[in-house]
């Protein structure tokens, strides 16, 4: 049975006449106004109803919606207002979480000085904090970048690296997710650790120009150096990072790393898988330098090192690590070696805390392409 036999129109002159103003004059949606054009078309008052397929061709609509439109105004009892206006919602909405208050407690939190361990906020860290506060909903990560975004921004990250905000210390969050390589191991060591170095330094000094009649007073920043120092890196892929900033990188000072690793992090691995690249100090001949030849022979016998290719230490997953605590650490100005290795620490125990895995995208099958040249070809007869 068709829809008009089964479900019939037949309008009032009243209702036709309003039907005939919505489809013709003032500011309708087009939804209203199709389902308008449908009833009028379906309207056996006037005479004889074309099939549904030349209405709907008609209308521009399917013969689905002609059906659905007829059985609506059957259902609402010929209420034509009720038929192509917009349907009722079942279940009133769901009120959002994030109420005024709500809103500007999180922005009053993004403003406010990030943890130790911390350069600034990122949207992943408000929202280990927001869980924390008892009285704030708890909200992930992209309904708090919602919350701080921006007309004039094109994403929520951007909003934390805007030029007005950035006193506030909000800035962009890390994007990134970090990576490793996983060394083989010889049976006997405890894990593939990745050593690597890296320099900080310097603070800000604010400079001014006094005022004079018809110029205001300026400021500006000047950066002074004071010194330099060296990051010590140390990632095991699955079980921890170890960051230290000492005054100076020489071969000594790397020595004494190795000692620590191998004494305090590893005392009872018989060997230790090392990977490292192809800085001057990196050699066995430092332990010597540092130790006397005995204590040098013993921990040098417990270490397997292996060294990146030339131009290729970015396959060492300290590297990575290194690129992800300048983000989220050390994208500030730091002054103080003592005060450089409490924020080290802080974030340090973060991270471990976390429990960070690395994803190593790298296969042996993309090495054998991208480092090609690194492997031996065979002499064709």
């Amino acid at each position: 049975m068709s829809s008009q036999k089964k479900y019939p129109v037949a309008l009032s002159a009243e209702d036709r006449q309003a039907l005939v103003r919505v489809t013709t004059t003032g500011v309708r949606s087009a939804s209203m106004i199709r389902r308008a054009r449908v009833l009028l078309a379906l309207d056996r008052s006037v005479g004889e109803v074309d099939p549904r397929a030349v209405i709907a061709a008609r209308v521009g609509v399917s013969c689905e919606s002609v059906r659905l439109i007829s059985k609506r105004y059957a259902e609402t009892g010929g209420d034509v207002w009720a038929t192509v206006g917009r349907k009722e919602r079942a279940c009133p909405p769901v009120p959002s979480p994030v109420t005024g208050e709500v809103e500007a407690r999180l922005i009053a939190l993004a403003c406010s000085t990030p943890p130790k361990g911390h350069a600034r906020w990122s949207l992943r860290l408000l929202e280990k904090h927001v869980a924390l506060i008892e009285d704030i909903p708890n909200l992930d990560h992209s309904t708090i970048g919602r919350v701080l975004k921006k007309r004039n921004c094109v994403s929520p990250e951007e909003v934390l690296d805007h030029p007005a905000l950035r006193e506030c210390g909000l800035r962009r969050g890390d994007g990134r997710r970090p990576g490793g390589l996983p060394p083989p191991l010889r049976p006997g060591a405890p894990g593939g650790v990745h050593g690597r170095e890296a320099v900080p330094a310097a603070r800000p000094r604010p400079r001014s120009a006094s005022p004079r009649p018809g110029r205001d007073r300026r400021e500006d920043n000047e950066y002074v150096r004071s010194g330099t120092c060296s990051i010590f890196c140390w990632v095991a892929a699955a079980r921890w990072r170890r960051v230290d900033a000492q005054p100076r990188r020489t071969k000594v000072d790397w020595a004494r790393q190795v000692e620590h690793l191998l004494t305090v992090d590893y005392p009872d691995a018989a060997t230790v898988v090392l990977v490292m690249d192809n800085l001057n100090t990196h050699t066995i001949a430092s332990l010597y330098e540092a130790f006397d030849p005995g204590k040098a022979f013993a921990l040098a016998q417990r270490l397997e090192i292996h060294h990146t290719p030339k131009h290729g230490s970015w396959l060492n997953i300290a590297e990575i690590e290194l690129s992800a605590l300048t983000r989220q650490c050390l994208d500030r100005r730091i002054d103080d070696l003592a005060v450089l290795n409490a924020e080290l620490a802080a974030w340090q125990q973060q991270t471990n805390s976390d429990q960070r895995q690395v994803d190593w995208h790298f296969t042996t099958d993309d090495a054998r392409v991208k480092l090609r040249h690194l492997y031996p070809t065979a002499q064709q007869n």
